[in-house]
């Protein structure tokens, strides 16, 4: 199933990623579940690799490999970690704003840095009053010459507590056209962090709180123009974020469905191995049926965002099957380890709390539900695959750079 989808390449690419994680990331593991602290040297020396620009232009340094290259380096680290998974797939998210929206002066600062591994990016759309209501935010940014003042709270933002460059929506207006957003650097006066919380799951990754007091930033940092925010989170969500997430729970799924299958050859029940006992055999069954239909959704519908195709459907529609098979299997995983799923000595149970961190970033399986209704009634809004193709589509020299057209 690892083979299905990709070329030469992007079997080399998920074989150096899957030598990297466990020689580097595994070891790792242990501490961060016991200190249930941010891992800052490890985020570092993953960003090093690369990876984190993975869909960036080679013109900027980055490898121009586009979305299913990116799925693979996902899935391939959250297999071994979560926590770590998430880490990359939230700083990519964050890339997505600078590639949809960045002017050429911003994209020629910051993404040879990403490309580099210098600069970890976030994106800070959320807030304790509004939650997934994007347009209920009122964290607002005033204009004062050749600056803007941010003042709010934005709260759940992947990789708050290691990430150098935020890009954060806030309100400078009323209604929809109302958000703009801004790139505002960790080291900005003004700008703080909340503490970091330890969460179920997911050690070893930040989503955090970020404070902005009175925070000026250069009105040359707003990404877009003024009202442009709506779209900046709404397609950084759609066609970075879904995609992102599929991918952790996909490879959250792979690690639960090996390590309940080498479980179950292992013991032995009834004078035979636990595997060949029907009903467990039965359950090894359906994790398995599930595992190959979330791969064959979630490939499928990236390896349409890479041939700039319309696939926002297919992309809510990933995240959904995704999250919820992923969650299905790990109930069954602890079925069939039963009480030994409940100790630490086995990852089962660090699987089974990292999957639920999955459902609600980038809207509950009930918002993808509501946006898949719509797509049925023919309702729906714009694409934002096709709105964007040309700074999601990949060629031979990486993705198009072609000027945004709104």
């Amino acid at each position: 199933m690892d083979h299905v989808f990709g070329d030469e390449r992007h079997r080399r690419l998920r074989a150096e990623v899957r030598e990297f994680a466990e020689h580097e990331v595994a070891p790792r593991i242990p501490e961060m579940e016991r200190r249930r602290h941010v891992d800052h040297e490890l985020s570092r020396l993953i960003a090093e690799q690369g990876w984190i620009g993975v869909t960036v232009d080679p013109a900027y340094g980055g490898m121009g490999a586009g979305h299913l290259a990116k799925t693979i380096i996902i899935e391939e680290m959250s297999r071994v970690s979560g926590a770590m998974g998430a880490m990359v797939q939230a700083s990519q998210l964050g890339v997505a704003k600078i590639v949809h929206f960045g002017n050429p002066a911003q994209r020629a600062a910051w993404l040879p840095r990403v490309a580099a591994g210098r600069c970890l990016p976030t994106i800070a759309v959320t807030e304790y009053g509004s939650g997934g209501h994007v347009l209920g935010m009122t964290g607002g940014a005033v204009r004062d010459g050749d600056d803007y003042v941010l003042n709010g709270r934005k709260v759940f933002v992947g990789n708050s507590h290691v990430g150098d460059l935020h890009g954060v929506v806030v309100r400078t207006g009323e209604g929809s056209r109302g958000l703009s957003a801004f790139l505002v650097e960790s080291d900005r006066p003004g700008f703080s962090l909340g503490p970091h919380e330890g969460t179920m799951g997911l050690h070893g990754f930040s989503f955090g709180e970020l404070i902005f007091e009175d925070c000026r930033v250069p009105a040359a940092n707003m990404l877009g123009e003024e009202g442009d925010g709506l779209a900046v989170a709404y397609s950084s969500s759609v066609l970075y974020g879904r995609a992102n997430l599929a991918a952790v729970a996909l490879g959250i799924h792979r690690a639960l469905v090996e390590e309940t299958c080498a479980y179950a050859s292992e013991q032995h029940r009834y004078g035979r191995p636990l595997c060949e006992v029907p009903s467990v055999k039965l359950k090894l069954g359906q994790m398995q049926s599930r595992l190959m239909m979330a791969t064959l959704s979630l490939y499928h519908a990236v390896s349409l965002l890479d041939r700039g195709a319309a696939c926002d459907h297919e992309l809510i529609n990933a995240k959904l099957v995704n999250v919820e098979y992923a969650l299905d299997t790990a109930r069954n995983a602890m079925e069939i380890h039963a009480a030994r799923g409940l100790y630490t000595d086995r990852p089962i149970e660090r699987y089974l709390r990292d999957a639920h961190h999955i459902f609600a970033p980038a809207g509950t399986s009930d918002v993808q539900l509501l946006r898949l209704g719509e797509a049925a009634l023919g309702v729906d809004r714009d694409q934002w695959s096709e709105r964007l193709a040309d700074r999601t589509a990949v060629s031979e020299s990486g993705p198009v750079a072609a000027p945004l057209v709104a």
